[in-house]
């Protein structure tokens, strides 16, 4: 890859560190972005800015928005009374194909990991407490992956909760475990959400 421009080979690189990406889909999307009309180049650039530095996280659900509320909370649709709690925005989209679950959500931003030094203060568990000082909600769904993490996080999260009367339940598992939910089907992430057991 000696023979390329720097500027190309930079490209590259900034592709191929991306997840998922190998080299060649890499250089692939990089000689892509290279035939693109200038103005359409110009407007991918801006929409990667725009999303970097528009977008934060709900001041009550910790998802992704553009906004201080995001539409899901703001809705006077969903029901306040359950709260879905999720490893991460991927998840929220997952349930949100559904068109099913009809609750809030409840973003954490990582799981519990000791091995990797992520423990409980390192993931949006204050600010989940927070939202339930206001006494709507009455039940919990623990939806987090079924992985070691994702269980000790469930498990830690049922332990802090149910002694203060929630009722936190665990979504049933259709899904495999060590499987991810934002790759989980319809069927099989509506039958996991109907048949949720109690913790």
């Amino acid at each position: 890859m000696g023979y390329l421009p720097v500027p190309l080979k930079q490209l590259i690189e900034h592709f191929s560190a991306l997840p998922g990406i190998g080299r060649k889909t890499a250089q692939r999307l990089a000689f892509y972005i290279l035939d693109m009309p200038e103005e359409q180049a110009k407007g991918f650039a801006k929409a990667i800015l725009d999303a970097k530095t528009s977008i934060h996280n709900c001041k009550i659900c910790q998802n992704f928005t553009d906004k201080e509320i995001c539409d899901i909370c703001d809705s006077p649709e969903r029901d306040p009374s359950v709260i879905c709690v999720v490893e991460d925005p991927k998840d929220v989209m997952a349930f949100e194909r559904l068109q099913e679950y009809k609750g809030l959500y409840h973003v954490l931003h990582g799981l519990i990991s000791p091995l990797d030094g992520i423990g409980p203060e390192s993931i949006r568990i204050k600010e989940l407490l927070q939202r339930l000082q206001n006494g709507d909600v009455r039940e919990i769904i623990m939806a987090t992956n079924p992985t070691i993490e994702g269980e000790a996080t469930a498990m830690y999260l049922s332990k802090l909760l149910k002694p203060l009367g929630y009722k936190v339940s665990r979504l049933a598992f259709g899904i495999p475990i060590g499987g991810e939910l934002e790759y989980a089907d319809n069927v099989t992430l509506n039958r996991a959400l109907e048949n949720r057991t109690e913790l």
